[in-house]
């Protein structure tokens, strides 16, 4: 890995609340090393209400959030000028990780990282506000684990494990 942002793609099929959590997080966090965008298979037009009013409680800027198609990056990847080429691909729901993904220029490394869907929360705005914290903690954990690896001495087969076993693992739902 050099000393250059990697870039950093977040999937899910709407695009409207974990995968736009996951770009904020990920921008915070990684700042400086990481920049990350987020992208949908069908996306729905609209970023969720919730994960704006998530992120703004914990303190992140909100605007220029969009839902957005991933045919954006994958036209752009194929000849549209300023598209940037990513080290990285995350699925963040089941649907866009069975989907048949874009050829990414560059071969990132992709994994899979299922979160619950926080949109598909039913209940009180209370109820729906837990789903979406759940959603942004389990996140904030998988992103945090991702950022602490050691990838400077991680061959590609090496960091491709590692980031499979933090989809799997990292962050799950505590047992009640």
């Amino acid at each position: 890995m050099t000393d250059a942002p990697r870039n950093v793609l977040f999937l899910c099929t709407g695009n409207s609340a974990r995968s736009i959590l996951a770009e904020a997080i990920m921008n915070r966090m990684g700042k400086g090393r990481f920049h990350a965008f987020s992208a949908g298979s069908m996306p729905t037009g609209v970023v969720n209400p919730h994960a704006l009013d998530l992120l703004r409680s914990q303190g992140y800027p909100t605007e220029g959030y969009r839902s957005k198609s991933w045919d954006e990056f994958a036209e752009a990847a194929t000849g549209g000028a300023g598209a940037p080429r990513f080290d990285f691909v995350f699925t963040v729901c089941d649907n866009a990780a069975a989907e048949v993904c874009p050829i990414w220029p560059g071969q990132p490394i992709t994994a899979h990282w299922g979160i619950p869907d926080p949109a598909a929360a039913k209940g009180s705005d209370a109820e729906i506000g837990l789903a979406f914290a759940e959603a942004y903690r389990m996140l904030s954990n998988r992103i945090g684990l991702f950022l602490n690896l050691p990838m400077a001495t991680l061959d590609r087969l090496s960091l491709q494990r590692r980031l499979d076993e933090i989809g799997k693992v990292a962050g799950e739902p505590r047992p009640a």
